[in-house]
């Protein structure tokens, strides 16, 4: 038996209109990519592009909207807003536990915002309003982003280091072991 292959149909060869429109097409292209060179080479030449009458990357930006540009692109967004309320502390806590507590610091890895109090009557009253104040921090921020307020009651008084000291002393704790 003999297989027989089915003719497949010959495309038709191009005649009179159509070779002019290959041909047409065919020329587009080739001047499209000999402007795109020379515009290169002009731009080069005047030591790079030129911003035109729309709008584009290059162009000027208000103060606040690149600041918000930066920002979003470093990932800055937690530690600013953090910073923010450290600003608006009062305005959060009430202007009486503002007088008394004051935001230190704030640790991004563990979420934890650290609160020194001026007396350990205060530093107990903000532990006790400690979980509706992260509430309410959280609902400002956004969620999760402080999980612990850590606060610290008033340093002690400062080491004064005088000429009655022992050599190698290390103050008043080192007899205690």
């Amino acid at each position: 038996m003999s297989e027989e292959q089915p003719e497949r149909p010959k495309a038709p060869e191009l005649s009179g209109v159509d070779l002019a429109r290959q041909a047409l097409v065919a020329a587009k292209e080739q001047a499209r990519a000999r402007g795109a060179a020379a515009q290169q080479k002009k731009q080069a030449r005047r030591g790079g592009l030129r911003s035109g009458a729309r709008a584009d990357g290059r162009d000027p930006l208000p103060l606040g909207a690149a600041i918000n540009r930066l920002i979003t692109e470093r990932g800055w967004e937690t530690p600013a807003a953090v910073g923010g309320v450290m600003g608006r502390w009062p305005q959060l806590v009430g202007p009486e536990v503002a007088q008394h507590c004051e935001p230190q610091k704030y640790d991004e890895d563990a979420r934890v915002l650290t609160v020194q109090c001026d007396s350990t009557a205060w530093a107990t009253q903000l532990r006790l309003l400690a979980p509706t104040l992260v509430a309410r921090l959280n609902e400002d921020l956004g969620h999760g982003t402080v999980k612990v307020i850590k606060v610290l009651g008033p340093g002690g008084p400062a080491r004064r280091y005088g000429a009655l000291r022992a050599p190698g002393s290390k103050g008043p704790g080192d007899t205690y072991g």
